[in-house]
């Protein structure tokens, strides 16, 4: 495989596993949708033991795992098809000569990004197999909330090691995302090595943005904090 194949798949693996590694040390001191959600569990689970009737939390627990369970069955699809595909590579390579920007330098570099995105989808997989384990533990702590009247302490057991579970879950899910939209930059080593770097950098860019600086962890940081105000100002 020539040089820049191998700068690019070396690229590719630096932006992925940097980029975990560089997430998982700033949520400790800057907020981030992973942590922003966390304090919003707090609350649902507060308010959850203050309820007689909790099949609505229980179900829409339940939606949760349905999410990730989609997204496990569909993965099996793509690396079966991924799979079908290496297995008839003598096809795949005329078929997708013939097509313009296309660069196909030898049969095993041709077998070596498909097997990247098979390992790839396989990584994501199995994060999203463990996620739908952990939401179905999850579910089973929900039938075991305590009351209202239970004592304080067997509440605030139930809150954090519930709450850490759902974190685990969540986060296990994330990580079955991340390895999607990595796939989805891989996509550009067919076209050239160039594009592939170029791509697995947007997908750093955008991931930064969408866990760091989104509207939509501003809403949920704004949500969480117009919440707690209401109960400061009603005790």
């Amino acid at each position: 495989m020539p040089l820049l194949d191998w700068i690019a798949l070396t690229w590719f693996l630096l932006c992925w596993i940097g980029y975990t590694y560089f997430a998982r040390i700033k949520q400790r001191n800057s907020s981030t949708i992973a942590n922003q959600l966390e304090a919003n569990r707090v609350e649902w689970l507060e308010r959850m033991i203050q309820r007689e009737m909790r099949m609505a939390d229980i179900s829409g627990l339940g939606i949760l795992q349905r999410n990730v369970t989609f997204f496990a069955s569909t993965t099996i699809f793509i690396i079966a098809g991924l799979l079908t595909v290496l297995g008839s590579t003598e096809k795949a390579i005329v078929l997708l000569q013939a097509l313009p920007w296309i660069e196909i330098d030898s049969r095993a570099t041709w077998e070596l990004k498909i097997l990247i995105l098979v390992v790839t989808f396989a990584y994501a997989f199995f994060k999203f197999t463990w996620s739908m384990r952990q939401y179905n533990f999850a579910i089973v702590l929900f039938g075991s909330a305590p009351d209202i009247e239970d004592p304080a302490e067997d509440r605030d057991i139930f809150i954090r090691h519930t709450n850490w579970l759902l974190s685990r879950a969540s986060n296990s899910f994330n990580y079955g995302l991340r390895a999607y939209t990595f796939a989805l930059a891989t996509l550009g080593w067919f076209f050239n090595p160039v594009v592939f770097m170029v791509a697995a950098t947007l997908v750093v860019g955008v991931l930064y943005r969408r866990e760091f600086r989104s509207a939509t962890l501003a809403a949920l940081y704004n949500a969480s904090h117009h919440s707690n105000e209401k109960t400061l100002s009603a005790d």
